[in-house]
């Protein structure tokens, strides 16, 4: 059974502002690392790996501003920063998670299709528009 969609004009806009933020790569992964436990700056840039602090640092106000992580300063000497999902972070961590887990199982028949159609389409292959 195939769910309804509603496509009004007025669903757009603030549907697609909300898929932006948390659609982008490194939204997904520091969502699914936060959904584990608490970490420190350090220890998410660590898991997710090849992220630069300035990304990393963008990432977490955006997700932040959004209501979807809460940033806890300890205020001390040395400073301790730690970030965690809020009620709606968890919320989205069950989309999230399930979206993650479709990509891994279906990876390769996507895979296949890209080949086919670069196959079929050599003068397009590789073009996403």
């Amino acid at each position: 059974m195939k769910p309804q969609i509603c496509h009004l004009p007025s669903d757009c806009r603030p549907v697609g502002e909300i898929l932006s933020r948390i659609g982008d790569k490194w939204s997904v992964l520091v969502i699914t690392l936060l959904g584990d436990a608490p970490l420190r700056f350090g220890e998410l840039k660590r898991e997710i790996g090849g992220i630069s602090q300035k990304m990393l640092t963008a990432t977490l106000r955006a997700l932040e501003r959004d209501g979807f992580v809460l940033r806890r300063d300890y205020g001390t000497m040395p400073p301790k920063v730690e970030y965690e999902l809020t009620d709606l972070g968890r919320d989205l961590l069950v989309p999230v998670t399930a979206l993650a887990a479709w990509a891994r199982e279906n990876q390769e028949r996507v895979q296949h299709a890209r080949r086919r159609f670069d196959d079929a389409c050599p003068e397009r292959a590789g073009r996403s528009v």
